[in-house]
């Protein structure tokens, strides 16, 4: 008699796409999922980013290479922003699962020097990617509420720092984002997840002292781990 599988086998065969899944916590979400017997696709800004984390994946779980893909998606361009993310989307086809984490250097400047160049650009990917997202993820969901988009927003849009509005104004919004999408797009599963200090490569490129005035506020005294919060999702 074999063991029962109500909670590993919840994600065997699901087809889940993850963007930002060449690094950081994306890669992580990539890793887990192929653990739990899903295909996987994961998209970045940059073939190169792609391949290389393929090739890792592949690495690290060498039983697995029929199920790990990944295209490239420039999600920096206003102009092209739309197209590029349609074109994706195409090229993935029918989806379970959409996992949104990617993200681009923190604009971190006082808001008396923010000009709106400065303020669209700081929301592109962060922002109005993963809103044009939900919209075409929509049309390629499987139907129904065991499909889910799952997008991920920031602690600072709970606790706003000195400097921080331009980037607290698109971290907040995401929740309202959520909140609405999971009303249009019913009864696909819409959430959104508000990340605090996680060891990843854009963590490291918060000045130090910021990283400190968090670290003093966190219960546990340290910063998180991909895989801790993982474990725990």
């Amino acid at each position: 008699m074999t063991d029962a599988k109500k909670y590993t086998s919840k994600f065997s065969s699901a087809r889940i796409l993850i963007i930002g899944g060449s690094s950081g916590i994306g890669f992580g979400v990539a890793e887990a999922c192929l653990e739990y017997g899903a295909t996987v696709t994961i998209s970045s800004s940059s073939s190169q980013k792609v391949q290389n984390a393929i090739s890792a994946l592949q690495s690290s779980y060498p039983s697995t290479k029929s199920r790990v893909f990944g295209h490239a998606c420039n999600l920096n361009d206003p102009s092209t922003l739309d197209s590029n993310i349609a074109a994706l989307f195409s090229k993935v086809g029918t989806l379970d699962h959409v996992v949104f984490t990617a993200g681009d250097h923190l604009a971190i400047r006082p808001i008396a020097e923010a000009d709106f160049q400065f303020i669209e650009k700081a929301g592109m990917v962060r922002f109005f990617a993963p809103l044009l997202v939900a919209k075409h993820a929509a049309k390629h969901l499987t139907p129904g509420p065991a499909s889910s988009i799952t997008l991920t927003t920031g602690v600072i849009s709970e606790r706003p720092e000195v400097g921080w509005t331009v980037v607290n104004s698109f971290a907040t919004g995401v929740h309202g984002m959520a909140r609405g999408l999971a009303l249009d797009l019913a009864p696909i599963r819409v959430n959104a997840v508000s990340l605090g200090g996680v060891d990843t490569p854009l963590w490291k490129g918060i000045s130090a002292e910021f990283q400190e005035r968090l670290l003093q506020r966190t219960c546990t005294g340290a910063i998180g781990k991909t895989i801790t919060l993982l474990a725990v999702s």
